[in-house]
């Protein structure tokens, strides 16, 4: 059986909280029951499935970041949060 496909606000939307810098904040909810996107207090709210053990979370969200901006994985880096829901990413242009 195929996932669905991931709720995601228009890639425009998202590129537009990013700072001059690709800097874009970015809340976690880890161990989610459907991965989304969804913009929220001028961040990007972003669930996922996967559970926060071994930097397998921080991984499914620079996927889904990536996947919902329609670029490569390799484009978007984890600068801040690692340990953390609260996360600073950058996306390179």
């Amino acid at each position: 059986m195929a996932r669905p496909k991931v709720e995601a606000p228009p890639a425009e939307a998202i590129l537009s909280l990013a700072d001059g810098e690709g800097r874009l904040a970015v809340r976690v909810t880890p161990g989610a029951r459907v991965e989304a996107l969804d913009i929220s207090d001028g961040k990007l709210a972003v669930k996922t499935r996967a559970k926060p053990k071994d930097g397998e979370a921080n991984e499914a969200v620079l996927a889904l970041v990536a996947g919902a901006l329609g670029i490569a994985r390799s484009r978007v880096t984890l600068l801040r949060g690692e340990a953390s829901r609260e996360k600073v990413v950058r996306i390179e242009g």
